[in-house]
Order: structure tokens, then C-alpha cells, then sequence
């Protein structure tokens, strides 16, 4: 039986827990569409996040990506995947469990440190000791990720599959998200 989605589902956590990988499989197993929020947002102004950190700061760029966040979310049925931070916003919460479903990918530091260390993508890790600040990011998101109406474990051996897998588990416990076609 085919799953149907009801609303948007968001994935939501920190950097390196697997929130465009996963929900780009997600998308691909439920047959909806998929969004990265960083992405859009990159498309729209026609730079990267760290150009956008550099030239306007990260007001700014907190301001454009809950407008990007308020569109995905209005387009319907999808998986969109977010940027670490996007969630920390009261604002974006609201949003989110107005219109769809926050699904928190919980992964331990070390894993996040594993997937994050060798990339040079992330703006918020471009000081001089990156362990030591995705550390400080990682203790003072963690409660306001708490937050996500449904988590799901990241585990350093699963496959983007197997995590797939096991998100697709937890929604099915939410029949306003997704239900079986009949």
C-alpha cells in the first residue's frame, strides 16, 4: 500500500544529522516533492549561505529563510529540509506545527563532528576550534529541538535507507501526516 502525505513533513536538527540526504530519500519513497530550504534561498540570491553570513550577517539571513520556510510550507504536501538553525526560531516553529510536521533527526555529537569536520559549507563552524563550537551549537539547540513533534535516531551505521526507513516508521504513527491509500 502506498503511503499518502497529508502535509508537510520537516526535517529539522543539526548539521550532519542527515536532513537533506534522508529527506531527499523520503521524498523519492513517498512521491512528493522535496525542498531544501538552504538551497532555495541560495537560489534566490544568487550566493551561498556563507556569502550571504559574510555580506548581510546572520539577521538577515535568519529573516530570508523564514520567508522561504512560510512558502514551502504553504506549497503543500512535501518534505522540506531545513538548515540547522532554521528551527531555533519561535517563529519558524510556530509555522512549521501550524501547517506540517517537525520531524527532529537526533544524532549524538561525535556522529555530527564524523559528517561536518572536513566540510568547508558551514559558516557557523569557520573559527578557530570548529569541534569546540559545533560542541556550544550542539548543547544550546538540543532542547529547543526537543521541541519536534516526532524524532527519529540517527545512528553512524545506518544507510540513508535504513534512516529513511526508520523516519517513514515514526510518521506512520501520525495519521494526520500520512495515511495509507486505500
Amino acid at each position: 500500500m502506498a503511503l499518502v502525505v497529508k502535509k508537510p513533513i520537516v526535517m529539522v536538527g543539526m548539521m550532519g544529522a542527515g536532513k537533506s540526504a534522508v529527506g531527499r530519500a523520503l521524498a523519492q519513497r513517498l512521491g512528493v516533492p522535496f525542498v531544501d530550504s538552504d538551497q532555495e534561498i541560495e537560489t534566490a540570491a544568487q550566493m551561498s549561505i556563507a556569502e550571504i553570513f559574510e555580506r548581510d550577517g546572520e539577521p538577515f539571513f535568519r529573516d530570508r529563510e523564514s520567508e522561504v520556510i512560510a512558502r514551502l510550507l504553504a506549497a503543500g504536501p512535501s518534505v522540506i529540509s531545513t538548515g540547522g538553525g532554521a528551527y531555533l526560531r519561535a517563529e519558524n516553529r510556530a509555522m512549521i506545527h501550524e501547517t506540517g510536521v517537525a520531524v527532529w533527526l537526533r544524532a549524538d555529537l561525535d556522529l555530527l563532528w564524523e559528517r561536518v569536520r572536513h566540510k568547508s559549507t558551514r559558516p557557523l563552524l569557520h573559527t578557530p576550534d570548529p569541534k569546540a563550537t559545533l560542541k556550544a551549537l550542539y548543547e544550546g539547540r538540543v532542547a529547543t529541538y526537543a521541541k519536534a513533534e516526532l524524532v527519529v535516531d540517527a545512528h553512524a551505521g545506518y544507510s540513508i535507507q535504513a534512516m529513511t526507513e526508520q523516519v517513514i516508521r515514526v510518521l506512520k504513527t501520525r495519521p494526520d501526516v500520512v495515511g495509507e491509500e486505500s
